[in-house]
């Protein structure tokens, strides 16, 4: 491989935050290592999921977002995968992004999110301000053998990832468990987060763990105001797609232009509702500093009672019943009886009255000229009425800021996988247009297959981008290292000839022995960076020759010969 090809390819291995902004293609090679590995087919046989077969892939999506809460924790730990450094970060990715666009982009190099997104420094809130000078975390994206083996660390109940992990497991499943075709789903990323948007029903966002519909976003609750957060507020920097990607800082971009469009128009229409009683009442729950303007008016026994807007949201707050939508009968229920009055407040207007005068003045919120008329009749009623009408039509409209649509449409050979395929059937297609597609070749480095891949992107990523290993040993012999790899179970978290990173080892307490050796060559490398190593795989039997031969034992049925190159 020449120099730019394997930083790309051992890119594919560690996956980090900084890798894959810059190489897009990536965060879809996961999710086909994702969809090619055993893990998430073995969920299908799960009672939860078989109890489902025959039903709609929208009722196995709610269930699977239960699997996924209980399975796996989100995870945000700065010291998972160690430390890095700014300016090393930088200069290896110099050739292919400037530091300029990598900083308006990156929470890690500068990027401090949009001003109304946070009222706090966001190195601060992600705990970053704790480092010195240009000292960063590396956020790697986990496969999900390594989400899975969350389980086995220390203070972890079960799995768990980060939000581009869970983004790529969520766009997995979906396909594989709930049956939603790879071309309804569509992957965004932002500089600080990663969610899915599936084209099913009126769209569904992934968002971490959970799951947004239409619904969800507009109801006004302080969870789905969390969820809208980097929608409203971030430049979206990636989207993958089957048919490619576009992404906001490259000319080319090698998803369809016709799935990009179609894209952009059902994410419209999922970001924008009408202005009804129920979503006039979600308004005002997600905005009380408007509640006070406001009555509402229920009709009781034949007669008209009015209740003021905090007053009914406060009973709303302690209910299972919501105002103005099917249960909002069963709400009106709990209300005492001295909270009501027969009699109008005339200095509050009530939601009944608005709701009359915009279905018949037919006021259109997109309408600069419509939204002053209703300023004008809310004056009486607000101090400030044209700050609520703008607040009204934001809450209503939201509009992601998307990578431009003027781009070089690069065609590209598309990934034409079927839900009614089989995992071997997917791993033998994908397998038969690696030298067409460089995603689908990129996946088969993330899936970790070293039967088909070459071995120096793996060893490169092993010897340049594993602190924790480095970090946990540092003051230990190599002598003590190898008692304490020889006293490590022999278990891989990757099933057949494929391996884990030194860190995956470090971190889930286990390893076969040819991750043992590999690891075992990432610190004597840090330590003696002069010295020259060979890695000898030969079935059962590894070696790592260096200043002597340290010996492993491997279940895995590898065989190789190479010279392990440290870091220089």
């Amino acid at each position: 491989m020449d120099a730019d090809k394997l930083e790309k390819y051992s890119s594919a291995i560690t996956l980090s935050d900084m890798e894959v902004f810059v190489f897009p293609e990536l965060m879809y090679s996961l999710v086909l290592a994702n969809i090619m590995s055993p893990i998430i087919w073995k969920w299908r046989d799960e009672d939860c999921f078989k109890r489902l077969e025959g039903k709609s892939p929208y009722k196995r999506l709610m269930r699977l977002k239960q699997y996924i809460m209980d399975e796996y924790e989100f995870n945000l730990d700065l010291n998972t995968w160690g430390l890095t450094r700014q300016d090393r970060e930088l200069k290896r990715f110099a050739k292919f992004i400037s530091p300029e666009d990598i900083a308006r982009s990156n929470a890690l190099f500068g990027y401090h999110g949009d001003e109304y997104y946070f009222d706090v420094d966001i190195r601060k809130h992600f705990g970053l301000d704790k480092y010195d000078g240009d000292v960063i975390p590396y956020w790697k994206t986990e496969t999900a053998e390594a989400m899975t083996a969350f389980g086995r660390k220390a203070g972890y109940r079960a799995g768990a990832g980060e939000c581009v992990s869970l983004s790529t497991l969520y766009a997995a499943a979906a396909f594989i468990v709930c049956g939603i075709p790879l071309e309804d789903i569509y992957i965004i990323l932002t500089p600080l987060h990663s969610q899915n948007f599936l084209d099913i029903q009126n769209g569904v966002l992934t968002n971490n763990r959970r799951i947004v519909t239409k619904t969800m976003w507009f109801n006004g609750t302080a969870l789905s105001e969390k969820a809208q957060r980097a929608l409203r507020n971030e430049q979206v920097t990636v989207v993958a797609h089957s048919t490619g990607y576009v992404h906001c800082m490259y000319d080319a971009a090698t998803m369809s232009k016709d799935a990009y469009r179609r894209f952009a128009g059902l994410l419209g229409d999922f970001l924008t509702t009408p202005l009804t009683s129920l979503t006039l009442a979600n308004f005002l729950r997600c905005n009380p500093c408007y509640q006070k303007h406001f009555q509402f008016c229920i009709k009781r026994r034949g007669e008209s009672m009015f209740i003021m807007a905090e007053i009914l949201f406060h009973y709303e707050h302690g209910s299972n019943f919501r105002i103005a939508d099917a249960s909002f009968d069963k709400l009106i229920a709990e209300i005492s009886n001295e909270d009501y009055s027969p009699h109008k407040a005339s200095s509050r207007l009530c939601c009944e009255q608005l709701m009359a005068f915009i279905e018949y003045e037919r006021i259109d919120f997109h309408k600069r000229a419509d939204r002053d008329r209703l300023e004008n009749y809310l004056k009486a009623f607000l101090p400030d009425a044209e700050a609520f009408a703008d607040d009204l039509f934001d809450f209503l409209h939201a509009e992601a800021r998307l990578p431009s649509s003027q781009k070089d449409y690069v065609p590209s050979q598309p990934i034409e996988i079927s839900v009614g395929q089989s995992r071997q059937e997917i791993i033998d297609y994908l397998q038969s247009v690696r030298a067409e597609n460089a995603t689908a070749d990129l996946a088969f480095y993330a899936y970790r297959d070293m039967d088909t891949c070459d071995w120096a992107p793996f060893v490169k990523a092993a010897m340049e981008r594993n602190p924790v290993s480095i970090e946990e040993t540092k003051d230990k012999s190599i002598r003590q290292i190898c008692d304490w790899l020889n006293h490590m179970p022999d278990e891989s978290i990757y099933e057949g000839n494929r391996l884990a990173q030194p860190d995956e080892v470090v971190n889930f307490g286990t390893g076969d022995g040819i991750e043992k050796a590999i690891l075992l060559a990432d610190i004597i490398g840090s330590r003696q960076p002069q010295q020259r190593m060979e890695l000898v795989v030969d079935g059962r039997h590894i070696a790592l020759k260096a200043d002597a031969e340290y010996t492993f034992t491997s279940n895995k049925s590898l065989e190789k010969m190479l010279v392990v190159q440290p870091l220089q």
